[in-house]
């Protein structure tokens, strides 16, 4: 079935690249504007291999995990190893957990300009006007967090419109969720408010047989934002933007034989409470220029814990309980001019941005109550891009950041390594507006991972740290329209070359009731290419088919560790296909069905063993009454209650059968089924 599916896949996309529109007038492409670069574009002028998940597509998936939402999009992987999916990778390159190192993300997760890449697990896609998820390195508008790739996540913002949203949900294992969004101008075309709060809480997936409870694994989540827009003159606008998050869920997901029946004595916690805001400044010094000052803040406390033996006293010849605290701090300042058409150099072909940033991180660790370490690093860049208009349809796109990169670690253990170095990243590109209804573009991008350290105290000494990760991408890709705007598309092909790739190892343990000892390395290079194909075809006015297709073939080009020879092997949560395949039926004006099915192949569960995921396919439906401003949403995920994984470790863990390495798995969620309502005053 799936290579039936994946064939007409291809030979859709195939297709769509042959096939010649039919209009010859302009046609508006797309109502859609992406955020996440230095200028608002809209979608189908966007050179990027970029998805981006809609209001009405959000509201679908509002009670959804905002990471495993992300998943239903092209070469878009996740890993969980905690209360729910929190770790995000993009073209298999992505961290997948964190217990006592301190890690740079491979992905950036931005959230109304706010670095959330580190602090994933507080988000959700309640009052929010769209995510962007950006495929392959962001070098010149990211920097350093946005080697594999950016998801910026934009909130509605305040209008002038008094009003509101009540929404609620019910659901299968004691599932509730309910929020509430209050827009408010306080004056009129001057000073705009928009509030938000949302509670989502469920007893999870697990039951603890030896607790005799089901909540263990439970979701228990706050988040509040508030987001004040002050039009200070035509020319200047101030946005705040301030955010709440308190999570306290139970993290109880481990069993010998990997099922969702615990016998834990002492389920742990994934616990966040984080503060953060930004405020932004957008002025027009003139008609040549415009000038945009971005400064954010944010503080977070994290506890992961757990029940290191899985399992209780009454069988257990030893039991442990693990406990890591996070303290969080980072500040974030952007400064960038932007040109605007007046402003455009070199006889007025060339649009220009040029900006600088700074941020400071710290981030300070305790394990067990025995073990600190405290962890800093300080960025400091320049950046800029030129957009040169050779001609009416062909465009010269050139960006470069040079990034200074310095950290600073100790450790209670009396390890003090400080880095300093200069990195680099950017672009260089071609797009050619062939016709108003299709683009073709061409980028290759440099994207840069910093090095770091290890905190596991059993290493060496020249294993403590490890190198900075480089990665260069080629895409080449096309947007395109076709029959009357009934059919859209976005097509891109890409390659990539990692060198010094960044990879987890682990240490063998001295007595198989010691804890276990991750930690990273360099593997010489690796590769990967493939494709991301996105399709939206009206037939009709009442139907609208939607398919998204992601391939990848990566492989370790240089990689070798004592137990194995990686060498050709794919990298951890590369899967060869994923895609999601679907259709919205509307009738009788005000009822909407929906179907699709998610599929995703095999895939390693790390790089330092050969175990693997099974391919899987998940089922989803959901029936929509929409009356003026109720709306009624049933739904059903994952209808045939399919089992699939994850995460997975391979290691002894279990005394009763010797502490013989075995495969275990954390499953994903089982059918759930919910009611969902909303209210818009």
């Amino acid at each position: 079935m799936k290579s039936n599916i994946l064939s007409v896949l291809m030979i859709t996309s195939s297709a769509t690249l042959s096939t010649t529109a039919i209009a010859e007038e302009t046609i508006t492409l797309d109502p859609i504007v992406i955020g996440a670069d230095f200028r608002e574009k809209k979608l189908s002028q966007t050179s990027n291999s970029v998805t981006v998940i809609g209001e009405d597509e959000v509201y679908d998936k509002a009670s959804k995990s905002f990471v495993e939402t992300l998943a239903s999009t092209p070469n878009v992987n996740f890993s969980s190893g905690a209360s729910k999916a929190k770790y995000i990778q993009i073209r298999g390159i992505g961290e997948r957990s964190q217990f006592d190192t301190p890690v740079n993300p491979s992905v950036g997760v931005i959230l109304d300009g706010i670095d959330y890449s580190q602090s994933t697990l507080g988000l959700n896609l309640f009052d929010v006007k769209q995510v962007e998820v950006l495929r392959g390195p962001q070098g010149t508008t990211f920097g350093a967090n946005g080697m594999a790739g950016v998801i910026n996540v934009q909130s509605n913002e305040p209008t002038n419109d008094t009003g509101g949203r009540i929404e609620t949900t019910i659901g299968n294992y004691n599932s509730k969720a309910v929020g509430i969004m209050i827009n408010a101008p306080i004056i009129e075309n001057k000073l705009l408010s928009r509030f938000s709060l949302y509670k989502n809480t469920s007893d999870g997936y697990m039951k603890n047989i030896y607790l005799g409870r089901d909540d263990t694994n439970n979701i228990d989540e706050l988040t509040a934002k508030a987001h004040l827009r002050w039009l200070v003159s035509d020319d200047h606008q101030l946005d705040l933007n301030i955010n709440h998050t308190n999570i306290n869920n139970g993290y109880d997901a481990w069993t010998y034989n990997s099922t969702r029946n615990s016998y834990s004595d002492q389920p742990g916690k994934d616990k966040e409470d984080s503060n953060s805001f930004s405020l932004k400044s957008t002025y027009k010094i003139n008609s040549k220029m415009h000038l945009i000052t971005s400064l954010s803040h944010s503080k977070s406390d994290l506890e992961y814990s757990y029940d290191e033996d899985w399992y209780n006293n009454n069988v257990n010849v030893w039991s442990s309980f693990k406990e890591y605290n996070r303290d969080r701090k980072q500040t974030d300042i952007d400064i960038r001019l932007v040109s605007d058409k007046d402003g455009r150099i070199f006889n007025g072909k060339t649009d220009w941005t040029i900006g600088t940033y700074y941020k400071n991180y710290n981030e300070k660790m305790n394990e067990d109550g025995t073990f600190d370490s405290n962890y800093k690093t300080k960025n400091k860049a320049i950046y800029g891009q030129l957009d040169t208009h050779l001609t009416d349809k062909l465009t010269f796109i050139s960006g470069l950041r040079v990034e200074k990169w310095e950290s600073d670690y100790s450790d209670s253990a009396n390890i003090n390594i400080d880095t300093d170095e200069v990195l680099y990243g950017g672009k260089l590109g071609l797009n050619y507006q062939a016709t108003s209804n299709s683009l073709y573009y061409t980028t290759l991008s440099k994207g840069y991972k910093p090095g770091g350290v290890n905190s596991v105290s059993r290493l060496a000494i020249n294993q403590k740290k490890y190198e900075t990760e480089a990665l260069w991408n080629l895409d080449l890709g096309v947007n395109s329209s076709h029959f009357d705007n009934m059919l859209k598309s976005r097509l891109n092909f890409f390659y990539g070359k990692r060198k010094d790739q960044q990879v987890k190892d682990y240490l063998d343990r001295i007595n198989p009731w010691d804890s276990w000892d991750e930690y990273l390395t360099n593997a010489g290079k690796s590769t990967y290419y493939g494709l991301e194909s996105q399709l939206n075809y009206y037939p009709n006015d009442v139907l609208h088919i939607h398919t998204s297709v992601g391939l990848l073939k990566s492989k370790f080009d240089e990689y070798k560790i004592d137990r194995y020879d990686m060498t050709g092997r794919a990298p951890a949560n590369s899967p060869i296909y994923q895609y999601n395949v679907g259709f919205d039926y509307f009738f009788f004006d005000a009822w909407t069905f929906k179907a699709n099915v998610e599929g995703k192949g095999s895939a390693y569960f790390s790089d330092s063993h050969n175990e693997k995921s099974a391919s899987y396919e998940l089922f989803n439906t959901s029936l929509e009454y929409t009356d003026g401003a109720f709306t009624i949403s049933s739904w059903v995920r994952n209808i045939t209650d399919k089992e699939y994984e994850v995460r997975g470790f391979y290691f002894g863990n279990n005394p009763t059968n010797g502490w013989a390495d075995e495969l275990y798995t954390q499953s994903g969620a089982p059918r759930t089924i919910g009611l969902t309502l909303s209210y818009d005053f």
